[in-house]
């Protein structure tokens, strides 16, 4: 029986590749023009995260994290976080220092936490920039400094979007409580720190998951 055009044409359509494959499973993510669906959503983040794109890594590890269309699992949220933090991606390298810190999938270890909350705070990121702070206000994984803990937190007051104003709130009231243990010449120091800092993008971001 000869081929029907219709067979034709499916037997032609090249696959999908790893970046139409991310874009399918965020569709199915946030429920953007299909029915939300996490399970078919892990399905096309997975097919592009083994193909090493970055952000289907960093969105499968948050699926796993959350129990989303995958039953929870903290140990395999951070391998797919680490491999999507290896490529740059902020949210992944925060989400790996949290786990670092609070022992969620991993051994906790702070230094280790810190490493990661610096490579997502030297990008901007603003819940890195102030869990980076409180590492360096109560010496986790770092030498306690006060002044360092007042700039990460100035920092991360002008990082949060207005809709995050419980969080800025924080931010601010963290960096006045450092600022009250320093002298006028450690504050000036962490303004002058602050005002200098420049962002150091690894790789752009996409839109906020």
């Amino acid at each position: 029986m000869p081929p029907t055009a219709e067979s034709e044409r499916v037997a032609q359509t090249p696959p999908l590749g790893p970046e139409a494959q991310f874009n399918l499973g965020l569709m199915y993510d946030k429920g953007q023009g299909v029915p939300q669906d996490y399970a078919e959503a892990v399905k096309w983040y997975r097919k592009a995260a083994e193909q090493g794109n970055a952000e289907a890594q960093s969105n499968l590890g948050r699926m796993y994290y959350a129990g989303q269309g995958v039953p929870q699992d903290h140990a395999e949220a951070a391998k797919w976080f680490l491999k999507a933090a290896g490529q740059g991606i902020a949210s992944a390298q925060f989400n790996l220092g949290l786990m670092y810190e609070k022992r969620q999938g991993v051994p906790q270890d702070f230094p280790e936490a810190v490493k990661w909350y610096r490579k997502a705070a030297e990008q901007g990121n603003a819940e890195a920039q102030y869990n980076l702070g409180m590492m360096h206000f109560a010496g986790l994984g770092v030498p306690k400094d006060y002044a360092l803990a007042h700039m990460w937190f100035h920092l991360s007051t002008s990082r949060y979007p207005a809709s995050e104003k419980t969080k800025r709130g924080r931010a601010e009231l963290s960096r006045d409580i450092a600022a009250s243990k320093m002298t006028p010449a450690q504050i000036a120091e962490a303004q002058r720190l602050a005002l200098e800092w420049k962002p150091k993008v690894e790789h752009p971001e996409p839109e906020k998951r």
